[in-house]
């Protein structure tokens, strides 16, 4: 037991410490913005994000996934709490998602993950990265308007006035949060290297922002017109939990939209934690497979408890994991880890925090979504042909359109015409020789005949010649669908009208029953 534990712990403090710090710079900034973007208080996303490092972890099964606020789920929050009028109603739907995320899991329903084709889930993470990247760049460049790629980028580009949309652009851009981002960019991409193995001593991300933090300090101190403004730091508010609002238990059964929101939002964050979670596994370079049923548990768990407290819903987030990957992690503690230090950041070192820059942050997002969406990676699907790359293509360009779900949603359809598409091949082989001036017919049915099969076996049946021989061997197959052997009990009639001598061999006669 004295040597399991000094495993674990040399375990930790090697890998899993360094890499729940990593995880813990990267979701900090998160957390907060998707409060914002959900409308709710700006302590939701911290208490979500400790209670998935903290309590989900522990209950879970995975050993590299992280949890926290989701940024797919923050339309969804918006309209709800829109809807409601009082963030303490919409935390009785956050309970309600909880307990239908644990009946999923009791009933043993988590398979369904496993149902979802590797390109689709290949084109999730790749959409994912891509989107990490464009909502980063504008941070990384200091860009202080609302909307960069439309009415900065967008803007530069449509418009003749070439002259006048450069200085547009170096008003809103920040020379100084430009400069950090490079500088951390650059750290980052040197510590990828294989020559530069030997340099880690700290994790690269660490590196990163310590490199911002230490260049933004030289700015502010020789009164350098590169110094950041508040607003490109991190913030974090004073007494963040003073004002954390309970959920009203009195309006649990007056609001008729209340649960049916919780079961909506119940369905989402479960599908995208099974999705993440397959998603990480295969990112796992020691191929460990998380339990999916214990999964669903550990994140309704969570969520009740978020509910409980305050917390927007949480679900097992890619961007998280895949940090978490990035930084070397083994164990959950990796990500218990980060819930601890996300406990400790706000409740005593806000004065710490608020000195990093966003830049170099945001550095460390375009690396981990570059990670995610590598050329070589489109490379690879293209080299496994259009039935792998279409459905790849597919669920990323819908998840950069639409959102997550609808993506996903599309690519699996896709994936699913193919496989149709493939099943109409004959699951049969036909057999023709003439004997005796008489055509013999032989139809060997393979494995498995499905409905899927009825259009092209109907075909081949009336392509049999009048006066012929016919025998379907059935014998050797694992199953066939009633559909066909209703189709071939109907042939016997037809058969003896075309004067065709048939021989069943294995397959059973069914009654066929006209339908007026």
């Amino acid at each position: 037991m004295k040597r399991y534990f000094r495993l674990y712990r040399r375990t930790w403090l090697k890998y899993d410490l360094p890499a729940g710090l990593s995880v813990f710079l990267v979701a900090l900034p998160l957390c907060l913005g998707i409060s914002l973007a959900s409308g709710a208080p700006i302590y939701a996303g911290i208490v979500s994000g400790i209670i998935g490092g903290i309590v989900v972890s522990v209950i879970s099964g995975s050993q590299l996934g992280v949890s926290g606020p989701a940024a797919g789920l923050s339309t969804l929050i918006v309209t709800s709490i829109g809807a409601y009028g009082d963030y303490r109603v919409f935390l009785l739907a956050v309970i309600i998602a909880g307990v239908f995320q644990i009946v999923l899991g009791l009933l043993k329903l988590g398979i369904i993950g496993n149902y979802f084709p590797s390109a689709v889930i290949k084109g999730m993470l790749a959409a994912i990265g891509i989107l990490l990247i464009a909502r980063q760049v504008p941070v990384a460049l200091g860009y202080d308007q609302p909307d960069f790629w439309r009415s900065g980028l967008g803007h530069f580009i449509n418009t003749k006035d070439i002259s006048g949309n450069i200085h547009f652009m170096n008003l809103h851009i920040s020379r100084g949060a430009l400069l950090i981002s490079g500088v951390s960019l650059i750290s980052l991409v040197i510590l990828q290297q294989p020559f530069a193995r030997k340099l880690k001593i700290i994790p690269a991300p660490l590196l990163a922002v310590l490199l911002g933090v230490l260049v933004n300090y030289l700015f502010t101190h020789s009164a350098s017109a590169l110094t950041l403004k508040p607003t490109q730091l991190v913030q974090i508010p004073d007494n963040i939990f003073n004002s954390i609002a309970f959920p009203d238990f009195s309006k649990l059964f007056s609001q008729p939209g209340l649960w049916k929101d919780g079961v909506v939002i119940g369905l989402l964050a479960s599908l995208e934690t099974l999705l993440c979670v397959e998603a990480i596994d295969k990112l796992d370079r020691h191929n460990r497979i998380t339990p999916l049923n214990q999964e669903l548990l550990a994140q309704g768990s969570g969520n009740i408890l978020c509910g409980l407290l305050g917390g927007l819903p949480i679900t097992a987030v890619i961007v998280r994991g895949a940090a978490n990957v990035d930084a070397g992690g083994r164990t959950k503690l990796s990500a218990f880890t980060h819930g601890v230090f996300l406990l400790i950041a706000v409740l005593a070192l806000p004065f710490l925090l608020n000195t990093i820059p966003y830049a170099s942050l945001a550095a460390i997002l375009l690396i981990t979504g570059y990670n995610l969406t590598k050329p070589k990676l489109y490379m690879n699907m293209w080299s496994l042909g259009l039935k792998q790359f279409l459905p790849f293509m597919l669920t990323i360009i819908i998840i950069l359109i639409t959102d997550l779900l609808t993506g996903v949603l599309t690519g699996l359809l896709l994936s699913a015409f193919y496989i149709i598409k493939n099943n109409f091949k004959a699951e049969y082989r036909i057999h023709e020789k003439l004997i005796n001036d008489t055509m013999v017919y032989h139809i060997k049915l393979n494995s498995n005949v499905s409905f899927l099969n009825k259009v092209k076996l109907r075909q081949a049946l009336d392509q049999i010649r009048p006066g012929s021989k016919l025998s379907i061997d059935g014998s050797e197959c694992n199953f066939i669908d009633y559909d066909i052997l209703e189709i071939i009990s109907e042939y016997e009639k037809k058969a003896e009208e075309r004067r065709i001598e048939l021989h069943l061999h294995g397959i059973e006669r069914v009654s066929v029953t006209a339908i007026h």
